[in-house]
Order: C-alpha cells, then sequence, then structure tokens
C-alpha cells in the first residue's frame, strides 16, 4: 500500500482553495457527462459555463492577425510556399518572418528563460507607447499566463506566515491560494460596494496600522484594475492616492492590469500603475501583470503573459531569473501572442483594418451584453448589481430567504454556494458563489461572465429569472 496519502501530502496544498474551479465546476462537469449519455436527464440540453473568463470556449472567435503569425511560426515551410502571398497579407508574412529570425530553432525549441528577447522588444515597445515611459526588457519576464508571475512573488517574498500581502475583497482566489501555498498571510482589505466598489485608502491604511500591530510584516499590496469580480475600474485621482500609499508604507504594489483592454464605462479608460508611478515621480516596488486571457484576444489556452518589474533590487532580480530558470522557459506561442497584442498591426498594415474591425465588435459586444445582463439581475427580487465598468464579470449580492440560509446551514454549505448549486441543476448554468471570492460578512453574492454570444446571453438571463422567481417563491 502507498505511503502516498491525504494526511502525508503537503497540508498547504489540501488548505489551498480555487472556487472558480471548485465543487460546482466539478459539479457541472458531472452533469455534462450524463447529458451526453441521457439527454433528457435535466431541463436544459447544455452547460454554460460563465464561471470563468474564458472567451473562446463561449464561441468568440480568434484573432485573424495573431492566428496568421502562429501558424507561419509553426509552419514557416509555409512563408516560402507560392499560397503564401494570396493567403496571408504581406504584414504578417513579415512579423512571421523576423520572429522566426529571432527565435532560435523556432517555436519547437526553448528560448530564453525570461523569454525570446525580440518578443520582449515587442512588448517593451507596447509598454513605453502605452504609458509614455521607457522600459528595459530586462525587467520583463514572459510567464505562462500571469498566474506564474503571481506565484514567483510570492514564492519569493513569503518566508513564514508573518510576511502579509493587502489583498482586495473581493478578490481573484488566485491571491489567497497562492499566499495559502507558500505560507504567507492574507490581509483582507474591503472595497465598498455600496460606492462602486471603490477603494477606500484611509481604510487600508488602518488595516496594514493593525496587522504591523500585531506583529505582521506587511510586504505588498494587490490591486486588481479593472476589477475581478468586481468590474470596477479605479479613476486616476484614486491611482495616485495609492500609489503615494506604497511610497509612504514601503510596500511592493502589485498591479493586476490583464483586464487593461476592457474597460466599458462612459468618461473611463485604463492608466497603468507604471505610468502613476511616473507620472508622480514615486519611488516604489512595482510588479505589472499582463496576459493574452482577456482583453479581446481571449487566448486562454495560449498561457501567454507578462510581468514587469520596477524598483527590484537586482540581487532579488537574479533570484526572479534563477526561479524562472528552473522551469527553462515559457512557452513559445504565449510568448509569440504576448508580443502581438502589445504591437498589434499600426495604420497602414494590410492587415490593420481587420483587425481593427475584430477588435472594436468585440468590444462593443462585450459592452451590449454586460448591460443585458446586469439589467436583467437587477430587475430580480433581492438582487442588486453595480454595473460593471471593467473586466469580463457582474458580481450581484443576493439577498437570500431565512429558510435557504437554514437549509446551506443543514447541508454545511454558504447559503451563496447552495444558490448557485441549485441554479446549475435547474438551469445549467454555472456561476461561482461569491464566497469564493471574499465578501462582507453576511453579505451573498455569485460571479457570473457576460461573455455567451449576444444571443446566447439573453437566454441566461431568461433562464437565471425563471430559476429565481421559482426560488424565490419556494423559500418564502
Amino acid at each position: 500500500m502507498s505511503g502516498i496519502t491525504i494526511d502525508t501530502i503537503n497540508s498547504a496544498v489540501k488548505d489551498m482553495q480555487y472556487a472558480v474551479r471548485g465543487a460546482i465546476v466539478s459539479k457541472a462537469g458531472e452533469i455534462e457527462a450524463a447529458l451526453k449519455k441521457d439527454p433528457s436527464k435535466y431541463p436544459f440540453d447544455k452547460i454554460v459555463m460563465c464561471n470563468i473568463g474564458n472567451p473562446q470556449s463561449l464561441g468568440q472567435k480568434p484573432i485573424t492577425f495573431y492566428r496568421q503569425v502562429l501558424a507561419l511560426c509553426d509552419f514557416p515551410d509555409m512563408l516560402d510556399s507560392k499560397e503564401a502571398e494570396t493567403l496571408f497579407p504581406a504584414d504578417v508574412r513579415k512579423r512571421a518572418r523576423d520572429i522566426l529570425a529571432n527565435t532560435k530553432g523556432g517555436t519547437g525549441a526553448y528560448s530564453e528563460s525570461k523569454g525570446v528577447a525580440f518578443l520582449r522588444e515587442m512588448v517593451a515597445a507596447g509598454i513605453e507607447k502605452r504609458d509614455g515611459h521607457p522600459c528595459d526588457i530586462n525587467d520583463l519576464w514572459l510567464t505562462d499566463g500571469a498566474s506564474v508571475g503571481c506565484h514567483y512573488l510570492m514564492s519569493t517574498l513569503i518566508r513564514d506566515e508573518n510576511d502579509a500581502f493587502l489583498v482586495p475583497i473581493p478578490q481573484y482566489p488566485l491571491y489567497s491560494a497562492t499566499l495559502t501555498l507558500y505560507g504567507g498571510t492574507l490581509l483582507p482589505y474591503y472595497l465598498e460596494e455600496e460606492k462602486g466598489w471603490a477603494l477606500d485608502v484611509a481604510a487600508l491604511k488602518k488595516t496594514c496600522d493593525d496587522a504591523r500591530a500585531a506583529g505582521k510584516n506587511v510586504r505588498a499590496l494587490v490591486v486588481i484594475n479593472p476589477g475581478n469580480p468586481t468590474g470596477a475600474a479605479l479613476d486616476l485621482a484614486n491611482q495616485k492616492e495609492i500609489v503615494k500609499f506604497c511610497e509612504a508604507e514601503n510596500l511592493l504594489l502589485v498591479a493586476d492590469e490583464v483586464y487593461q483592454e476592457n474597460v466599458y464605462a462612459e468618461g473611463k479608460s485604463f492608466t497603468s500603475f507604471k505610468k502613476v508611478m511616473r507620472d508622480v515621480g514615486a519611488t516604489i516596488a512595482l510588479a505589472s501583470l499582463q496576459s493574452t486571457s482577456k482583453g479581446f484576444y481571449g487566448e486562454c489556452g495560449r498561457r501567454g503573459g507578462y510581468m514587469e518589474l520596477n524598483g527590484f533590487d537586482k540581487e532579488v532580480m537574479d533570484q526572479l531569473y534563477k526561479l524562472a530558470s528552473v522551469g527553462l522557459c515559457p512557452n513559445l506561442s504565449g510568448q509569440i501572442v504576448m508580443g502581438l497584442v502589445m504591437r498589434p498591426p499600426e495604420e497602414g498594415d494590410e492587415s490593420h483594418a481587420l483587425f481593427k474591425k475584430e477588435r472594436d465588435d468585440i468590444l462593443a459586444s462585450l459592452k451590449r451584453r454586460a448591460k443585458t445582463l446586469v439589467d436583467g439581475l437587477n430587475a430580480l427580487e433581492g438582487v442588486a448589481c453595480n454595473p460593471p465598468e471593467g473586466a469580463m464579470y457582474a458580481f450581484p449580492r443576493i439577498t437570500l430567504p431565512a429558510k435557504h440560509i437554514e437549509e446551506a446551514a443543514t447541508n454545511g454549505m454558504a447559503p451563496d454556494a447552495l444558490y448557485c448549486m441549485k441554479l446549475l441543476e435547474a438551469t445549467g448554468i454555472v456561476v461561482v458563489p461569491g464566497s469564493g471570492f471574499g465578501q462582507a460578512e453576511n453579505t451573498w453574492h455569485f460571479r457570473t461572465t457576460f461573455l455567451p454570444a449576444e444571443a446566447d446571453i439573453v437566454d441566461v438571463v431568461a433562464k437565471i429569472t425563471e430559476f429565481h422567481g421559482k426560488f424565490m417563491d419556494a423559500n418564502r
């Protein structure tokens, strides 16, 4: 009999939780398998995965430019074929040739541990154009998604349970999961739902002071902008406050900016924390994270991303490089897409018109879908939802009946988790309970994406509306 049992593995792995792919998603998988065997078993014919920001799984088409360049990089013989000029625009062919000329061995070979230098130069050029400030490729790590950057930071900075990170509540559970895994402490700071999920710097300072008084070594502040799961987009004045707070408290600022292309609110736009830091002349340590999975690109399966570090000691950078080296290199497809995201076709390029149309159509559609979903949610009894200013999610607050709360307690479940499980079993719609993200005491929420296609989002709203009405009637 094996000596490897649940009792002999790392307790931190057992304690780690990741609600986005938790019990409800597991149940959805069981239902999906059951539907294949017996399509009449449930009162719906398919599972709709609204639990995760995975656009292409819900029908979003890939951006043509990215896929064309990838195709040529993966099959370079095509570049020299007579069909290439007919099938691929001139700028696509040139971009692929440039990438291949600077990638030793092509996409099937290991690259430098921080990513191909030429691709990091593409990313750096995009950052400089966005922010108006220089970017050194030596400060860039190309990563397998933004989450790898988070793991690098946590594994390097967390020494024991006394090391703590300030994390927004509600939060993306990557941060609580990695803090648990590496043995650190999560210090929650609560976003203000009544003020559109605003970040109160005065409350942040109190949390920081209280933690230090209790003996914690507060090392970093995590800010997700635009927010996940809240969809809130910070205004510039608030960002300046945050940067000055980090400077005054000597904190690393971890800026999760993977939704930087997803801002929908009128009068709002994305500004990176690097730009804010440089513009105000602050001296702080800053780690900025970006991904190929979100925005209008939705290339989740490519696992592309970057981490840019500013204000770090060289010796620490060397240790982070060592971490990257252990994994040899990030995958080449993800590296290429990250480079293309940050350096897209420019006006005058043959691919530009189609690229612009595809980008603008996706972002306009996301804005319409967000409104359709939130309007529907706000029409439900006991449900209130702030309009998402950005990202890909709505995070409605639900007032649950006492009868249901008692049932949840009897079943050993959080009330919002039981609600989400019942929604799944009645409609096939998969959402994530707010308890998986953290929430103010005695409040209940769920997170849902607005990624289903426009024709489907209307059906999602209709099914949630029907379910919620019956649910409330049954629990009066």
